[in-house]
């Protein structure tokens, strides 16, 4: 099936509309910065709204945010270029390219006193594992047997971007099952210890740089930081609360594949594009080869299936699931809906999301994708995701219209 004629005035016309009143219904989002790309160029890139709702300083389209797990198919795109210069087998234990792998247990709940039942593993935990999240680590906000380490045996928060913040045992033997959680945080210490260089350089080098990326980075530069938009919380009345105290650490001791980078949309878009292009730049160098990209958007999940999130931390999420009831796998890095969804977009496409609701889809058969940016916790604020999935539903009806 050959992809459709795209009309950038009828895309862009219906979902500047659900951009602008996003940030201006009754139950509102402080700021959004969203756009929509064909597999040749950024069709929508429009903002709406405040970055700090404190100052009422605007959103604009090169608005620095916090992309949280958003992170994770750009540490997946630097893994997969390993794969290609024949430094990372998928399949080869990880432990063998970083070691701290081979020293994780599995947990097997809690005794009497409270304190961790730990095991060794049966088996090694291999990168796929950890590309599609069935290497056994959780989060602490989505799991309670996480939680509980954390709030009774002091372990770290991940946003503290800490190698302690690592340390957590595995939740199910490697392979067994699919949960979220810190596995491209661990793939991409293994990106470098192969390479032997800091994450955020070898993905400067080898994607940031090739795409023209300027705005994404683990450190922030002055410039960017003086773009950052603040973080927002959702209160219980649904009203807004800024958090000028929040930020993901510039200069990190780890640079966490799994949520680390700030961005902008329109450099995101950017990232979307080449997934749409076979793995070229808008330059045309091939940053992923076209037969990479097409075994990388497959399902490598086997018979398991994506779960829902549950929100443990209910100021951080809510309970999380895209498209209740219709089975979801699992790409290499990306979510795939295995069925048609109900915004239009097709069986078979590639998605996910960062905890500050931040959301994404990249539709090669269309070839078509969109980037929803806000910075309000909890993940699955209803007023976000809603508009989210309003702004892809518009998208794919000015596809048809």
């Amino acid at each position: 099936m050959s992809a459709p004629i795209i009309d950038p005035k009828k895309v862009g016309a219906a979902a500047e509309a659900v951009i602008r009143g996003a940030s201006e219904n009754s139950v509102r989002v402080p700021g959004v910065v969203a756009g929509v790309t064909t597999d040749r160029e950024t069709i929508v890139l429009e903002s709406s709204g405040a970055r700090d709702l404190d100052t009422d300083t605007p959103m604009t389209t090169d608005t620095v945010l916090a992309i949280f797990s958003t992170t994770k198919a750009i540490t997946g795109t630097t893994a997969l270029q390993l794969v290609e210069r024949g430094e990372l087998d998928l399949d080869t234990p990880a432990r063998e390219y970083e070691p701290r792998l081979g020293e994780v247990a599995v947990i097997d709940g809690f005794d009497t006193d409270g304190q961790p039942r730990l095991r060794a593993p049966k088996s090694d935990i291999t990168t796929r594992q950890l590309l599609t999240h069935t290497a056994g680590f959780g989060y602490d906000f989505f799991n309670e047997t996480y939680n509980q380490l954390a709030t009774d045996h002091g372990q770290p928060s991940i946003v503290t971007s800490s190698m302690a913040s690592l340390k957590t045992p595995l939740l199910f033997d490697p392979g067994t099952a699919w949960e979220y959680g810190t596995n491209l945080d661990w793939a991409g210490l293994v990106v470098e210890a192969i390479t032997g260089r800091r994450l955020g350089d070898v993905m400067q080098e080898n994607v940031l740089g090739p795409l023209g990326m300027a705005d994404t980075a683990f450190n922030r530069t002055d410039d960017m930081r003086d773009r950052t938009a603040t973080m927002h919380h959702r209160n219980a009345d649904d009203s807004l609360t800024a958090d000028h105290e929040f930020a993901l650490p510039d200069d990190p001791e780890v640079h966490m594949g799994g949520h680390g980078l700030y961005s902008t949309v329109g450099d995101y878009l950017t990232f979307i594009r080449m997934w749409l292009n076979d793995g070229r730049s808008d330059a045309g160098e091939q940053i992923l080869r076209p037969e990479t990209v097409a075994d990388a958007e497959r399902n490598h999940l086997g018979d398991l299936k994506v779960k829902m999130l549950p929100g443990v931390i209910p100021t951080l999420s809510n309970d999380a699931e895209f498209f209740p009831g219709m089975p979801k796998s699992w790409a290499l890095s990306f979510m795939i809906n295995d069925e048609d969804a109900p915004t239009g977009r097709p069986a078979g496409s590639l998605a996910w999301a960062g905890l500050a609701n931040l959301y994404y889809w990249i539709d090669r058969r269309n070839k078509i994708g969109g980037y929803w940016a806000t910075q309000i916790f909890p993940f699955a604020d209803p007023t976000s995701v809603g508009g989210y999935l309003d702004f892809e539903t518009a998208v794919y009806r000015a596809l048809g219209a």
